[in-house]
């Protein structure tokens, strides 16, 4: 896929919601090399995927191995509505808190007090840093089954349409 049209369909206005999400799941391939889906607080800065993770998470030698990784986005509504991205991840130790990681986890509900106490436990926790998994998309779909479908459905709506002409 080029770039322009990554850019394209992360632009579109369904895209951008789904990335204003808190989860997505990412899928890669462990260390034994079995698959890995998990799902993972992000936050997308406009040309990126970032999720932070503690240094000893075992997914961080998978990553090394190899960082093709692949992400969705979606949500829990009929008709649901889908982002596909595949990319490649990059691992940026960081000594303390990553700002993408408070920002990531700054929905959720809390009082002020709670989110103080948190932030404190958080802090005391990662005390020597954590690790930001940075994903550039290569690859991007949307699926809204209103203007976009799965390719098979797709394929299965062209057949049938040919077999009603033929």
């Amino acid at each position: 896929m080029r770039p322009n049209e990554i850019t394209e369909v992360l632009n579109r206005p369904i895209s951008q919601e789904l990335l204003a999400r808190d989860v997505t799941r990412l899928a890669y391939v462990a260390k034994d090399g079995t698959p890995r889906n998990i799902p993972i607080i992000f936050t997308w800065n406009g040309s990126e995927i970032v999720v932070c993770t503690p240094k000893n998470a075992p997914k961080l030698q998978a990553l090394r191995e190899n960082p093709m990784v692949a992400l969705t986005i979606d949500t829990e509504t009929h008709p649901p509505k889908i982002l596909f991205i595949r990319g490649r991840a990059e691992l940026d130790p960081v000594d303390g808190i990553p700002d993408e990681y408070l920002k990531t986890t700054s929905t959720y509900e809390m009082t002020p007090e709670q989110r103080v106490e948190w932030e404190a436990e958080v802090r005391s926790l990662y005390h020597d840093g954590m690790v930001r998994i940075v994903v550039t998309p290569t690859w991007a779909k949307l699926i809204d089954f209103e203007t976009t479908l799965p390719s098979p459905v797709e394929e299965l709506l062209r057949q049938r349409e040919e077999r009603r002409r033929g």
